[in-house]
Parts: C-alpha cells; sequence; structure tokens
C-alpha cells in the first residue's frame, strides 16, 4: 500500500522521504497491490464478457420467400409483419372475393410502401410483395418475343 501511496506523493509533488528502515521494497520491485491490480485487469474481460448479448444478425445472403393465401382480412396484418421481418410474400387471393382481395391488396400494398419495398401482380388474383433488399424484375410476353427476335438474329 505504501508503493501507492508514495507514487501518489511523487505525482502531487511531495518526496517521501526514505530512512535506513524505510526502503520502499514496494515501489522498486513491485508489491502485492501491483499484482491485485494486475489480476483485476486480466480479469475484466473476462467480466465484460458475461454481460454481452448474443444478438442474432440477419444475413445479406438468407431470403425467405412466403406463399399466403388468406381466407380473412385479419391475416393481412399477418402478412405485413412477415414482409416488416424482409420475408417475401406471394400473395394467392382466390379464396376471397373480390371486395376483399381489394382491401387485402391496398393494406399490403400501403405497408410495402411505407417499408420501401416492390410489388408486382404476377397473374389474375396472384401477387408478390418483397422488402427493399430484394428488387423484382419481370419480363413481359413482349419483352421475352423482341429479345428472342434479337438473339435469333445475332446468331
Amino acid at each position: 500500500m505504501s508503493g501507492i501511496v508514495n507514487k501518489l506523493k511523487q505525482w502531487v509533488g511531495i518526496e517521501p522521504e526514505i530512512g535506513e528502515n524505510d526502503f520502499d521494497y514496494d515501489g522498486i520491485f513491485g508489491g502485492a497491490e501491483q499484482f491485485e491490480e494486475e489480476e483485476e485487469l486480466q480479469e475484466a474481460p473476462k467480466k465484460r464478457k458475461s454481460n454481452l448479448k448474443v444478438v442474432a444478425h440477419q444475413s445479406s445472403y438468407q431470403f425467405e420467400v412466403m406463399v399466403t393465401e388468406p381466407k380473412t382480412f385479419e391475416e393481412s396484418l399477418d402478412i405485413v409483419n412477415n414482409l416488416r421481418d424482409r420475408k417475401s410474400i406471394i400473395l394467392n387471393l382466390h379464396l376471397l372475393d373480390a371486395e376483399q382481395s381489394q382491401r387485402v391488396v391496398d393494406f399490403i400494398s400501403g405497408a410495402t410502401h411505407a417499408v420501401d419495398g416492390h410489388q408486382q401482380r404476377i397473374g389474375e388474383g396472384v401477387f408478390i410483395f418483397t422488402p427493399r433488399n430484394v428488387s423484382i424484375s419481370a419480363e413481359t410476353e413482349k419483352a421475352k418475343v423482341l429479345k428472342e427476335a434479337l438473339w435469333n438474329q445475332a446468331r
């Protein structure tokens, strides 16, 4: 303990008096306090590691596509929650009447717009909704015919 006190006195500017019997072995050779401090420093990372929490990280390489066929409008909220979790949704509305289908599509379209997502009509009563990290590229029949014509001319 005297080594720490002497170091503090030196830092403040007070020179400790050293007599014949008061030789400071702790200051020269490192006393027990120094070893205790070193042990605390070595244990500190262990203590910090125990306080760490593991959080799941959404991998940019993992995509999930969910196919849903809602029977009621109330299922729309579950679909939107999946979209918020960055899952792509293929929505098949063949189980709903025209009015409910329109309400579901409007609701999910608004949510898709809110999360900067994308949407596309695939077929009669079938839509795809994706989060912003998934883009949709659609090839229409007209574009497909034009592409085949150009490909055949190049040969």
